[in-house]
């Protein structure tokens, strides 16, 4: 299962809560080709002219504009919408839309789904005030998600749009204006709305776990999301680096991408961080059953921990006295791990393009490891010899 606020991710007790980006005309963006690409609609924005064409975008499967009270109702037309933000907004750096992402769970239907999605949307965002426009796209390949532009700015009751701030005047001990070089009078803003605060995100995440929850624990599904980070959740788990549209796209069309290389190095290394994890669970298990008194002794005779290792090494030791392979064999054995080594690192050096020399990797990963594992037991089997028999350069390797 998939559940967030991109508000994400996944599965039983994990992250629920993903992206949150602000669409500005000062880093380049348009709220017009912002909610044509969602929709996959052609819309023309009147600020610069531009047509935004994205009819050939397929895994769109509902879109629906939520309007709050005041707002006029023309505004259920989503060219209508956004050309009016972009109209209003005058400043070349203007902040014109809130996005956020929510990755919807895999179990339900698409009709849960987009009903989940409107009644979260319609409680958390339209009763404040907000028009929020919703994308929901699904390709079928497990990972359902929802795209939501929100507006920033109130309406008046008069249905125009209000301001997103205003000024005040700072004044000092007796009341009175602060004027400066300038000329003018010392000010400071305050938000008309506070939407832009940071406690909302951890409400919205917050909220949108609970709504998932609930219609997941009404469904009689078990899974259950969680808005809170690994760190938080105390989940031993490196996050993984947002991909982007545009990396998506790349890693898609078989690009390989610097954050998409960084996502699968990620993995390796929680791969690693479980089998350790794993392995020291085991180790407290063992620990917690030998430290354990019987039934019949007092608790005040339970055995330290250090006790019972120091019983359990003689044990080893008496019982255990595992013979060293032939060294002979183990030359053998670790000349051919070498061969193999070189065999790969030329492989790497001679790869056609990024996507070959990633497909080697791996192999490159795992012959090195038992190249490695072969060389401690050499090294340990020589150490028994009088006279130890000098290894090549290999030994630096």
């Amino acid at each position: 299962m998939t559940a967030g606020i991109l508000f994400v991710f996944v599965s039983t007790a994990i992250n629920s809560f993903g992206k949150r980006e602000i669409v500005s005309r000062g880093k380049g963006k348009s709220a017009v080709a912002a909610a044509a690409y969602r929709a996959g609609e052609k819309i023309t924005n009147d600020y610069d002219g531009i047509t935004h064409d994205y009819t050939r975008k397929g895994g769109v499967v509902h879109t629906e504009i939520l309007l709050p009270d005041n707002a006029p109702e023309e505004y259920s037309d989503r060219a209508i919408l956004w050309n009016a933000v972009e109209k209003i907004e005058k400043a070349k750096n203007s902040q014109l839309a809130r996005e956020i992402e929510l990755a919807l769970p895999a179990e339900l239907t698409k009709e849960q789904n987009i009903s989940l999605v409107r009644d979260y949307i319609k409680v958390n965002f339209v009763s404040w005030g907000m028009c929020a426009d919703i994308c929901i796209h699904d390709k079928n390949d497990g990972n359902p998600h929802a795209h939501v532009l929100l507006t920033m700015r109130p309406f008046e009751q008069s249905g125009e749009w209000g301001a997103k701030s205003r000024k005040e005047y700072v004044l000092d001990e007796n009341g009175e204006r602060i004027k400066l070089k300038s000329g003018e009078f010392k000010t400071y803003k305050i938000n008309a709305v506070d939407w832009n605060e940071q406690t909302k995100a951890e409400e919205w995440r917050a909220t949108w776990a609970q709504s998932v929850n609930a219609v997941l624990e009404k469904r009689g599904h078990t899974e259950r999301v969680d808005h809170r980070s690994f760190e938080r959740q105390g989940v031993e788990q490196i996050p993984t680096v947002h991909m982007g549209v545009a990396a998506t796209q790349m890693e898609q069309r078989g690009i390989i991408t610097e954050r998409g290389n960084m996502n699968r190095e990620i993995s390796r290394l929680n791969q690693i961080l479980f089998a350790i994890i794993a392995k020291l669970k085991r180790f407290k298990d063992w620990l917690k059953e030998a430290v354990t008194p019987a039934n019949n002794t007092l608790k005040t005779e339970k055995p330290s921990i250090m006790a019972q290792l120091e019983k359990h090494k003689k044990v080893v030791v008496e019982n255990k006295k595992p013979e060293l392979p032939a060294l002979a064999d183990l030359y053998e054995c670790f000349d051919a791990a070498l061969k193999k080594l070189r065999q790969i690192d030329a492989r790497l050096k001679s790869a056609n393009g990024a996507t070959e020399y990633d497909r080697i990797l791996p192999e490159r990963h795992k012959a090195y490891a038992e190249f490695s594992a072969l060389k401690a037991e050499v090294k340990k089997a020589e150490k028994n010899l009088p006279q130890k028999k000098p290894r090549s350069r290999d030994w630096e390797r």
